[in-house]
């Protein structure tokens, strides 16, 4: 966006329902991929339910990247789609009950 002559400064972000930061466990594999290119990524990862494992918030760490690149405005929504079952279809839910289904997924990017 900005290669066509957008200002960061004037770009509105949300972050819409995704993974929460109670549901989205993951290896610590993945923690130091995010912190050997990500310095400080570190803050986003709290315990997990064993010590090789990491609770991860990709809503805020979303935010904090779009912070980074001089966003004017973000927020995040915080509809964990894992938790809401009621709401939201979700690949991790359905790969931990073994369920045979897909995942949906509809991002936008939109000029105003």
């Amino acid at each position: 966006m900005a290669d066509l002559g957008a200002r960061p400064g004037r770009i509105v972000a949300a972050v819409g329902p995704c993974i929460g930061p109670g549901s989205y466990e993951v290896g610590l594999e993945f923690l130091q991929r995010f912190a050997a290119e990500d310095p400080g990524a570190e803050r986003f990862f709290n315990p997990g339910a064993s010590a090789d494992k990491r609770m991860f918030d990709l809503p805020a760490y979303v935010l904090s990247r779009l912070a980074r690149a001089g966003v004017g405005e973000a927020e995040a929504l915080n509809r964990d789609t894992c938790a809401e079952e009621t709401l939201f279809f979700s690949n991790r839910r359905a790969f931990k009950r073994g369920e045979a289904d897909y995942g949906r997924l509809i991002s936008a990017i939109v000029l105003s």
